[in-house]
């Protein structure tokens, strides 16, 4: 198959665009499209701290590099990639380890923050006080504080989370299937800062999962291929199937999706464009409620007894 733009032979074919693209075509489209959406989620940028989270894996490393690429040449913007290492053995060391040599080759400040130090307890440590709970529920809860947590402590103006297309789809399936229209309102991008939360971008939005992976094999990206133990159990799982299944049969549903999102969430929180926040009593994080998630997945991990509290679906 050749390419439509040029007479090199196609890398890639795109069903929902027909399209067929060589590799120079390819990398081309997807800095384009994350230039666009950078463009478009932060569209005002006068400078300031960008933190990126950088968990090491494919998506993450190709954020990584098209945020440092699109904003490196601006001296009044530093960029920060964050790490989490949650202490799950077998996977993360090798994580890290990739996520080091990425930041190294783009000469990017990487710092890494430990469930250990933020929690006193790891994700593994925690699998073994409550058995039978998924350890994706309570992980992620105290992933996403800790990356805003150090994200703050930088006085970051944004976080730049790795989310693809198929990320996002899957959320917003997940999101109306729950009924959950709060947590939809709250999905990045947010265009609006709220106290003590980091505005959070996806640069990646438009870019399938697939196309992201490419990209990075392309670009000789380091990024780690391994996949979380634990992620199996995760109830994500079920809608990444439907999205690919759906995807299939009509492709474009992916990006419907996540314009169904870009239309209700304003409808549903008006102009601020996130939902309001609380301050959890215990932690003093923001919370919808007067206790955390995180603060109640962390009582659950050292008191078993109110395990039950901590296991309703994240």
């Amino acid at each position: 198959m050749r390419c439509d733009r040029c007479d090199q032979d196609a890398v890639i074919d795109q069903p929902y665009q027909h399209a067929h693209l060589c590799e120079s075509h390819f990398g081309d489209s997807v800095v384009e499209r994350t230039r666009r959406e950078l463009h478009r989620q932060v569209p005002r940028f006068r400078g300031g701290t960008i933190a990126i989270a950088l968990s090491g894996g494919k998506d993450s490393a190709v954020a990584l590099t098209l945020t440092q690429q699109y904003f490196g040449a601006r001296p009044n913007v530093h960029l920060v990639a964050l790490s989490v290492d949650e202490g799950i053995s077998g996977y993360r060391p090798a994580t890290l380890e990739s996520a080091g040599e990425l930041t190294r080759r783009l000469g990017v400040e990487h710092r890494i923050v430990r469930f250990s130090d933020a929690y006193g307890t790891t994700t593994e440590q925690s699998l073994r006080t409550l058995p039978g709970t998924i350890p994706c529920a309570y992980c992620g809860v105290w992933r996403r504080q800790l990356l805003n947590r150090a994200a703050r402590d930088l006085s970051a103006d944004l976080l730049v989370l790795g989310f693809n297309l198929d990320d996002l789809a899957q959320t917003v399936l997940m999101n109306l299937a729950r009924g959950d229209l709060d947590r939809l309102s709250r999905m990045a991008p947010h265009r609006s800062r709220q106290p003590g939360l980091i505005p959070r971008i996806a640069p990646l939005a438009q870019i399938p999962e697939r196309e992201v992976f490419l990209y990075a094999r392309l670009r000789g990206l380091p990024f780690d291929h391994g996949e979380c133990p634990h992620a199996r159990a995760a109830a994500r799982n079920v809608f990444r199937e439907v999205v690919w299944q759906l995807e299939e049969a009509m492709p474009g549903t992916r990006h419907a999706l996540l314009r169904t999102q870009e239309r209700l969430a304003p409808l549903l929180t008006g102009p601020v464009g996130v939902g309001t926040a609380e301050r959890c009593r215990d932690c003093g994080e923001p919370s919808t409620g007067t206790l955390c998630r995180a603060c109640v997945f962390l009582s659950a991990a050292r008191n078993p007894i109110v395990m039950a509290a901590a296991s309703a679906p994240p």
